[in-house]
């Protein structure tokens, strides 16, 4: 539902689940752990209930995660969420690849991984299928287009949005789901990310909804 007056998404009520398409990546994120090594950490940003998700992806596997919570970032456009994940993710130190679904559904623009990328200044390659080969300084991956496929290379860090193609998604096991419920999940506010107040939520956000049709 939206709010016709704010022209935002209410999200009062609705579940806290992990965006369907964003499984795609965790488990593409987990598989090149298990395959290179390294850490997997899980950023979401959403209300204090996002938590339920977080724990969700390290049921699953990951290493750890952070929810990015704070009222100000409340009616963040996509502009202005990737600038605030932008900030998450300088604020978790060195990395290598950042990797994000294909778009969240209840949006459904795509727009936030490009947006991350810009905002770290990195390549981003979208619509990623396969991760052909991976090393220290570059990854060579196949992408879905129009047409096809094609492949290219890119030099890393960088940032890839990937499609359902590129992997099954694992069930959480029972001894993920304990270590889930354990595990302490930092919250990261606009304090702690030193975000301008002006760049996010709604004064961020230079999206506006002019009108909603029913």
């Amino acid at each position: 539902k939206m709010d016709e007056k704010s022209g935002t998404v209410i999200r009062e009520g609705v579940e806290a689940i992990v965006n369907p398409l964003d499984l795609y990546a965790i488990e593409t994120a987990i598989q090149l752990r298990e395959q290179l090594g390294g850490e997997v950490i899980s950023i979401s940003m959403g209300p204090p209930k996002a938590i339920t998700a977080l724990r969700e992806a390290i049921a699953m596997g990951i290493d750890s995660a952070v929810l990015v919570s704070d009222s100000a970032f409340a009616g963040s456009d996509t502009w202005a969420t990737s600038y605030i994940l932008a900030e998450a993710i300088k604020r978790t130190g060195e990395f290598s690849l950042v990797i994000c679904g294909e778009r969240a559904t209840d949006g459904d623009t795509g727009q936030v991984g490009p947006g991350i990328a810009a905002f770290l200044n990195l390549p981003v390659v979208t619509y990623v299928s396969r991760i052909e080969q991976i090393s220290n300084q570059s990854c060579r991956v196949k992408r879905l287009v129009e047409d096809g496929y094609e492949n290219l290379s890119s030099s890393l860090p960088c940032v890839i949005t990937v499609v359902k193609e590129v992997s099954v998604p694992r069930l959480p096991t029972l001894r993920g789901k304990q270590r889930a419920k354990r595990i302490e999940i930092p919250v990261w506010g606009s304090d702690e990310l030193g975000v301008e107040l002006s760049e996010v939520g709604v004064e961020g956000s230079p999206t506006q909804v002019i009108k909603i049709f029913k």
